[in-house]
């Protein structure tokens, strides 16, 4: 059975705690589990007991201002860190910085619909959570648990890259510099659309079962055909058109999407994903200021370089590029990548050297603390 099972007020069996060797550690390497209690939603949920899975390179200094900080984007988690982008050598080098990767609400490792313990909030009863309700934990487990007050850096793709906006204005004191790469700070209307397309893909699919399945593999179909809508925007018109999946040791369009997309996503737990999409589609700073994205944009203290990719059908430069010009101080860096979105999984040999130099120049970037860091907004 890959499910246990409870007994629902009705006498209906629905599903809980589902077993999925894909979040295991054997291919999520070197993480720990760790309980920041009681956290409150921002849509009124709550998660009696949130646990966050971190993943942490290096030490953190005496003083403990050498910190940096990855949140994980969208299906992703602490592992494609480790494995193309830190490291000696790298800008985000152990040596000189405590780095740690903390897995989003919701990603499969942290405290998601699959794995929480409360019945209650397990599976389709899982509630709505939002990106601040990520930065709100994660700020909590970096000053309870490691005492971290400030960051050195912020840096996150995609879905990373919108928490690092709501850190960059939610706790500016505590941000000395920040990185979103590939993301916005407030999620443009035709990107809410196309997500709502990925989501439908698994709605669609009678295995799904209203988010209460008892297996994966039993939303195999819709998790095929979202894969399918990923190879559409994910990878851009020149990756197909200059046919790059053969520099990654494929034959074909078809066995790209068979053997790599597909296997990539079907290993996934469905209600992960969506828990993700829903946040995703209403990453949003400006609702702090009541809509006023240049308000804003405008608390941002951190020394901010904005880092879209040129080919990026998700995030294009020019929305990345309007926001920046409303960041005080900021600068706009491009990344080259034909792959476009998911050149962040950094399969160009080109891509991790243009991060490295760029985020090098930023921590090179004398920087001052605008305020002292008990200022920062206090977190629910």
């Amino acid at each position: 059975m890959d499910a246990e099972t409870i007994q629902s007020p009705d006498h209906e069996e629905v599903a809980t705690m589902i077993d999925n060797p894909y979040y295991s550690p054997d291919v999520h390497q070197d993480f720990e589990l760790v309980s920041i209690g009681r956290l409150e939603l921002e849509d009124g949920g709550v998660i009696d007991d949130c646990r966050l899975a971190v993943r942490t390179w290096g030490t953190l200094n005496e003083e403990k201002d050498n910190a940096i900080l990855i949140p994980t984007w969208y299906s992703g988690t602490h592992q494609i860190w480790a494995d193309a982008y830190v490291g000696p050598g790298h800008a985000l080098d152990p040596e000189k910085y405590f780095i740690l990767a903390v897995n989003q609400i919701g990603n499969g490792l942290s405290t998601s619909p699959h794995n929480v313990e409360n019945p209650d909030i397990a599976m389709s009863r899982f509630p709505d959570v939002r990106i601040g309700d990520d930065v709100v934990a994660q700020e909590r487990l970096l000053r309870e648990h490691f005492g971290i007050e400030k960051l050195a850096l912020v840096v996150g793709g995609s879905m990373g890259a919108q928490q690092t906006y709501e850190w960059a204005v939610r706790f500016p004191a505590k941000v000395l510099r920040a990185a979103p790469i590939a993301g916005t700070a407030r999620n443009t209307p035709h990107d809410f659309l196309f997500t709502e397309t990925l989501i439908e893909q698994i709605h669609s699919d009678p295995g799904f079962a209203g988010g209460e399945y008892a297996t994966h593999a039993q939303v195999e179909d819709g998790l095929k055909r979202h894969a399918h809508l990923w190879a559409t925007m994910g990878f851009s018109t020149e990756f197909w058109r200059q046919e790059k999946w053969s520099a990654l040791g494929f034959t074909s369009r078809e066995q790209f999407l068979t053997d790599f997309l597909e296997p990539y996503f079907t290993a996934m737990d469905p209600n992960a994903l969506l828990t993700m999409a829903w946040k995703w589609q209403r990453g949003d700073v400006s609702r702090h200021t009541d809509g006023d994205l240049a308000a804003a944009l405008g608390r941002i203290t951190a020394k901010t370089y904005v880092m879209p990719i040129d080919e990026d059908m998700f995030f294009p430069v020019r929305d990345c590029a309007a926001e920046q010009r409303l960041i005080p101080g900021s600068e706009l860096r491009v990344i080259e990548d034909v792959h476009g979105h998911l050149g962040l999984f950094a399969v160009d040999p080109g891509f991790i050297p243009q991060i490295d130099r760029h985020l090098a120049d930023l921590l090179d970037e004398p920087v001052e603390m605008a305020v002292d860091a008990g200022a920062a907004a206090p977190p629910r």
